[in-house]
């Protein structure tokens, strides 16, 4: 599998799967209506564990726009490819975001409040207060990327003072999806914690352009602070690690 494809496939799964369980929350008549903060939170944490494993072997799985770039500006990753991958990132996303819709069709048609439709899709503030919602996107995603930058490889050492680093496998992906969940439970409820720019424009983007039913509009004048917050605490958070490092 090339990277482009791990990033397209790994980011669709995490749509598809994330997404997913806001549909089964919040859509009318569906078997986990009014499942709670709680079933959300982890249905991400475990999209994210999926589309780690998956993607992980062949792109290291970014899946995230602000993943890639903070790799780049850190010097870990190639500029040169974060543009293939955020591409991918969002072609996956959108991909993610119609599967959803195509599953749940008969949910949106009996489902009256276009907010829980929009919901679906992309993220909103709880409490609409710009300053403050930035500045929850911009944490969320700081702890996401430090969290990224500092997690370390299991070692083993040795009687001579040597030490050989090994990888987990599957489980490699389990941190990561533990920070994200995390990360939904404690700092989440204000915005929705999109920490990923992919995740919620991509998304949105295919809202505005499905023909869904009493959708209501697809939230824009909130649009880009789940785009700019997340690249702002990306940026953060690769300052903390050059500075440490």
């Amino acid at each position: 599998m090339t990277a482009f494809s791990a990033e397209l496939i790994g980011t669709f799964l995490l749509i598809l799967l994330g997404n997913g369980v806001v549909a089964n929350v919040v859509l009318k008549h569906t078997k986990g209506n009014n499942g709670g903060w709680i079933v959300i939170t982890t249905g991400w944490a475990l999209a994210v564990y999926v589309a780690v494993l998956v993607a992980g072997p062949h792109s290291g799985a970014h899946i995230n726009p602000a993943v890639t770039i903070s790799l780049a500006m850190a010097g870990l990753f190639d500029w040169s490819l974060a543009g293939l991958y955020i591409t991918a990132q969002f072609l996956g996303a959108a991909l993610g975001a119609t599967t959803v819709w195509l599953i749940h069709k008969d949910h949106y048609k009996a489902t009256e409040d276009s907010g829980a439709k929009l919901a679906t899709f992309s993220t909103g503030p709880a409490i609409k207060n710009t300053g403050a919602n930035l500045f929850s996107e911009l944490v969320g995603t700081f702890v996401l990327l430090t969290s990224v930058f500092f997690i370390t490889q299991p070692e083993i050492v040795l009687e001579e003072g040597a030490s050989v680093q090994f990888g987990l496998g599957s489980l490699g992906a389990l941190p990561v999806a533990l920070v994200v969940w995390a990360i939904g439970l404690s700092l989440g409820g204000t915005t929705g914690y999109a920490i990923n720019p992919a995740r919620d424009l991509g998304p949105r983007i295919v809202h505005a352009l499905l023909p869904i039913k009493n959708k209501g509009g697809s939230g824009w004048n909130y649009a880009w602070i789940p785009v700019i917050g997340p690249l702002i605490g990306g940026a953060l958070a690769t300052g903390l690690y050059l500075a440490l490092s």
